[in-house]
């Protein structure tokens, strides 16, 4: 039985024919990366509700005069078809996030990309047609393209071509504050960028010898190094300088790090996907005052704050980076030394947004980047977020698939008071064991005391304050002479 062509209607006076997919095949569970249907691996197949949705006149003539138009395409290799289109989702998010307007959305089924095109030479007419019909001046790829099909797509589409990691370089770029998190955006960049280098015509193939070469005379004509060659070696002598700006910064940080151990503080990391709600989390338990954006990504630099614990010790409370399906590798390397605050935490509390359709795909996706950060072994606390969207089906589903979790909203606050119990019996507690009796004069120390380490009992008697309580061995030394006589 075969389908007719459909016409979808782009404005006033174009219509593309459109080809529906194959019926039957899409909706199977297909793990495998082999034997599919002749049909069913040559369709391309257009992703429905994926396109930007302007609200108003106003908003149409800012993002006529500021935005991107962009097609989106995706190669579905393994998973289902849902997988594919939550991929797709995503890239679609993102997209607009870097600000881009998103007017197609279409992904095809391959046992793997085509080495040439990413989506085969056919394939590339037809998104071709598509980019010129829809007026489009810009298509995102769902993969990283080598330089190979970068430069081949181009020459085909006649229109610029981004890959997943450029653009989620560039929303890094967009969002970077402090001078740290420029220097380390700037190096993913570079890094990225370096094998990419190409020319258009004769631009970055002229050699340049003798006075063009800067006039350096007797000993310095002849051919000189090509445009291209000349920008390489500055990316690459740019690259080591911020490698050692980096360097330098990750010291520092480790300065302040190892001052919070000295003083024997606990640390917990927030850790997660990116739009999970992690910072919203840190101004519920700490006041903060974190930007909050619904978007991916709004937050690139650490932020450090103190928390305390309903039995009164204190903690250090950092929120850290959002990652995210497939983070580029470079931007892992370059951000090594922030991620080292989630790899040197005693707790790191794993913020998942309950209302996204795959929040164990989110979790997976995470303990990904926690292993490439050696942070794997630190102890996990499931923190699972936005219950107030969430059904009672999908609470159900999901309490099955993670038991330990807490679950919590930090938009409502529902939950943050379970959550503060939890976190305070997850904490490391003190290993030294006293009982002591402070002269009154010594309120310094008591306050230590609570602080630092864990009161079990207090009186206050006609001598001094009586406290039964856990701490470190500094302060334990420091509490030595105040030892309570026994009976």
């Amino acid at each position: 039985m075969t389908t007719a062509p459909q016409s979808t209607h782009l404005d006033d006076e174009t219509t593309v024919e459109t080809r529906p997919a194959p019926a039957g095949r899409w909706d199977e569970d297909d793990d495998t990366t082999g034997s599919y249907d002749l049909e069913a691996r040559g369709a391309l197949r257009r992703v429905a509700g994926l396109s930007t949705e302007l609200a108003d006149i106003s908003e149409v003539e800012y993002r006529q005069l500021r935005l991107e138009r962009v097609v989106l395409v995706g190669v579905w290799t393994e998973g289902t078809q849902a997988d594919a289109d939550r991929s797709l989702a995503e890239l679609a998010a993102l997209a607009e996030t870097a600000g881009s307007e998103v007017l197609e959305a279409v992904s095809q089924r391959r046992d793997k990309p085509d080495a040439g095109t990413y989506v085969g030479s056919g394939k590339a007419s037809e998104i071709r047609d598509m980019v010129a019909s829809t007026g489009a001046d810009t298509v995102i790829c769902d993969g990283e393209l080598t330089p190979g099909q970068l430069n081949a797509l181009e020459k085909i589409l006649k229109v610029k071509v981004v890959d997943r990691t450029a653009l989620i370089l560039d929303i890094f770029a967009q969002h970077a504050t402090s001078r740290e998190g420029k220097a380390q955006v700037e190096l993913a960049q570079m890094q990225y960028m370096l094998p990419r280098l190409r020319g258009w015509g004769e631009s970055l193939s002229r050699q340049a010898g003798g006075r063009v070469a800067g006039g350096g005379g007797i000993g310095t004509r002849g051919p000189g190094e090509t445009k291209i060659e000349t920008d390489r070696r500055r990316i690459r002598s740019r690259v080591s300088r911020l490698r050692r700006e980096i360097a330098g910064m990750a010291t520092a940080r480790a300065t302040q790090r190892s001052a919070r151990d000295r003083n024997a503080v606990p640390s917990v990391a927030i850790a997660g996907y990116t739009n999970a709600g992690k910072s919203s989390l840190l101004n519920r338990l700490t006041g903060a005052g974190v930007l909050v954006e619904n978007a991916l990504f709004a937050t690139l630099d650490p932020t450090v704050r103190r928390a305390q614990s309903p039995d009164g010790r204190e903690y250090t409370l950092t929120d850290t980076v959002g990652f995210v399906r497939h983070l580029p590798h470079q931007l892992v390397d370059a951000f090594r030394s922030t991620l080292e605050e989630v790899a040197g935490a005693d707790l790191l509390l794993h913020v998942v947004d309950g209302s996204d359709p795959d929040p164990l795909g989110q979790i997976d996706a995470v303990h990904v980047v926690l292993r490439e950060i050696d942070a794997a072994a630190v102890p996990e606390l499931i923190v699972v977020n936005k219950v107030d969207a969430m059904t009672e089906e999908d609470v159900l589903t999901l309490r099955r698939a993670l038991p330990g979790a807490v679950w919590v909203s930090a938009r409502t606050g529902e939950g943050i008071e379970q959550l503060r119990e939890v976190v305070a019996a997850r904490l490391p507690h003190p290993d030294v064991e006293v009982e002591v009796l402070v002269p009154y004069d010594r309120g310094d120390l008591v306050a230590r005391v609570h602080r630092d380490g864990e009161v079990l009992t207090e009186q206050h008697e006609a001598d001094g304050t009586r406290l039964t309580a856990r701490v470190d061995g500094g302060l334990a030394a420091a509490l030595e002479r105040f030892a309570a006589p026994v009976g």
